[in-house]
């Protein structure tokens, strides 16, 4: 226990050197900037450790579930477009309604006929086709109707104006309720194909993102979301900032930059701080006891009374919720929802090195995962540039080879992960902090 500990001291302290050299050497903005897409990155990394460490649940579809959670600031931050809920806005409360009444109905007619399901089947057959029909009657003139209203500057229904960090926990539960439906089709399959799964509902979750424009925009984007911080502008304004600014040695721009930063840090690891406490509570309860006895061995597990696919679906929720939450930081971190951003190779293949990196089954290696890979992928690249500048020093300016390998410094960022994913596997296979396999007493 206190090799681990130590372990755990000396990996952070390195990463925060890491973290301040960038600071002095580049700019303290950028190395903010880092550390703000790093703490994100630690709680996205957290909520997969819930399911694959906790589960050994293989979860491919992290980017839908980003996706949902950057999709609740629209929802609820963006101030509603009155024109547009004029045009449309009826047609798509009926248009729910029916749905939900077609859910309930199925539900119910399911219960009924528990004892005769080809008959229930039938009749669900039959709510589902007309539920379908009756929606689409009223969808699609809506939703035609909605996306004709200026479709350059809105062209959507808006949101709620709501505060924006409201849409933290709303993505969370966006995400859940995702997790739900997901979990209730594919938590039944074996560990491969519930990956194909997962990672074909995350892709028509972000292909429906990206064409239905009544909703998110699709590709045209929505920008300028609401922030929970002060503006830089607003900053560089103000005297007494100006003045702190000049005492501090920093021009009113860069100052300012530093200055939001900050504040986003410290929303930041408020929700990381809780999400890492109440998953480290989870883990070490028999709640999570029974979670790692189900992962190590489910035949034993269900034979012992134990409700695998039950508890299977609790942690799919839980960490799908995380994720949630970690995609609406990241949309308001960025001050615009972009569908086409939402990448497998950023949302999902990074966020898995993150958590094999760190070493699964253990939150404080999550955590660290997030931010070892997270800086990794940034500093990559202008690295790579300096390291065959360096190389380069002799050639010509105009030399063929040089710029051949200068503009080959992009490629530094998928080596670069390969090969960290690559030692850890080699020198420390249970990650850089491994699950504690002892045991915990209450």
């Amino acid at each position: 226990m206190t090799f681990t500990r130590n372990r755990k001291i000396v990996m952070f302290a390195a990463m925060g050197a890491l973290l301040l050299a960038v600071g002095f050497m580049q700019s303290w903005s950028l190395a903010l900037a880092i550390v703000n897409l790093c703490i994100i990155s630690a709680v996205m990394s957290l909520g997969v450790n819930m399911q694959w460490g906790y589960a050994g649940l293989f979860n491919a579809g992290i980017m839908g579930f980003a996706a949902l959670g950057g999709m609740a600031a629209i929802v609820v931050s963006m101030p509603p477009v009155y024109e547009t809920w004029e045009a449309g806005g009826s047609g798509i409360l009926i248009t729910f309604a029916i749905v939900c009444v077609t859910a309930a109905a199925s539900i119910y007619v399911h219960r009924r006929f528990k004892h005769d399901k080809t008959i229930g089947r039938l009749i669900i057959a039959g709510i589902v086709i007309a539920g379908y029909f009756g929606a689409r009657a009223f969808f699609l003139p809506a939703t035609a109707a909605i996306e004709l209203v200026e479709p350059a500057k809105t062209g959507y229904l808006g949101g709620l104006g709501l505060p924006i960090m409201l849409a933290w926990p709303i993505g969370g539960l966006l995400a859940a309720g995702a997790a739900f439906v997901v979990g209730k089709v594919a938590l039944g399959l074996r560990s491969d194909y519930l990956a194909i799964a997962t990672l074909g509902i995350s892709e028509i979750i972000v292909a429906v993102m990206k064409n239905e424009d009544w909703l998110t925009r699709g590709v045209k984007n929505v920008n300028g979301l609401p922030r929970p911080t002060p503006y830089e502008v607003d900053l560089q304004n103000t005297p007494w900032f100006a003045d702190m600014a000049a005492d501090w040695g920093f021009g009113v721009i860069e100052a300012s930059s530093i200055y939001v930063k900050l504040c986003y840090m410290g929303l930041f690891l408020i929700v990381l701080l809780f999400v890492l406490y109440l998953s480290e509570k989870a883990l070490k309860s028999p709640w999570g006891r029974m979670m790692r006895a189900i992962r190590d061995n489910e035949d034993a597990a269900e034979a012992m009374g134990k409700d695998v696919k039950g508890r299977h679906l609790e942690v799919f929720i839980l960490g799908s919720a995380v994720i949630g939450i970690a995609g609406a930081m990241l949309t308001t971190l960025d001050g615009q929802f972009t569908p086409v951003s939402y990448q497998p190779l950023r949302f999902t293949f990074l966020i898995w090195v993150m958590v094999i990196v760190g070493g699964s089954g253990n939150n404080f290696g999550a955590v660290l995962g997030g931010f070892i890979v997270w800086f990794a992928w940034i500093e990559a690249e202008p690295v790579g540039v300096w390291l065959m500048d360096v190389i380069t020093a002799g050639l010509a300016d105009d030399s063929a080879l040089r710029a051949h390998l200068l503009n080959s410094a992009i490629y530094m960022r998928p080596i670069t992960m390969g090969l960290v994913l690559l030692l850890v596997l080699r020198y420390s296979p249970r990650g850089l902090i491994p699950e504690e396999t002892g045991g915990t007493r209450r």
